[in-house]
């Protein structure tokens, strides 16, 4: 384990919150989002994974294969054709 920091809780509104030291987060990783989990008396506080990492990369590859087509048959309405503004 690293170092051992006490802290207290300090009041945010009607609830309660703990600062995390800056370099603490560095080492961690978190920056935004965070994830919380309980496990008997220990609260785990770890950074959220990142949503859609490597979307790009993979949508760029569907393109390539030309496998980036709709599943779905398009179904379009009298209003589509002639009320829809892009």
């Amino acid at each position: 384990m690293g170092t051992v920091i006490r802290t207290r809780l300090v009041k945010v509104g009607n609830s309660q919150g703990i600062r995390i030291p800056k370099p603490v987060l560095e080492q961690s990783g978190i920056s935004e989002e965070l994830e919380i989990e309980v496990h008997d008396t220990y609260l785990i506080i770890r950074a959220a994974p990142k949503s859609r990492i490597g979307w790009d990369k993979a949508f760029a590859v569907m393109a390539e294969r030309q496998d980036d087509i709709l599943l779905d048959s398009e179904t379009t309405t009298e209003w589509d054709r002639l009320e829809w503004e892009w």
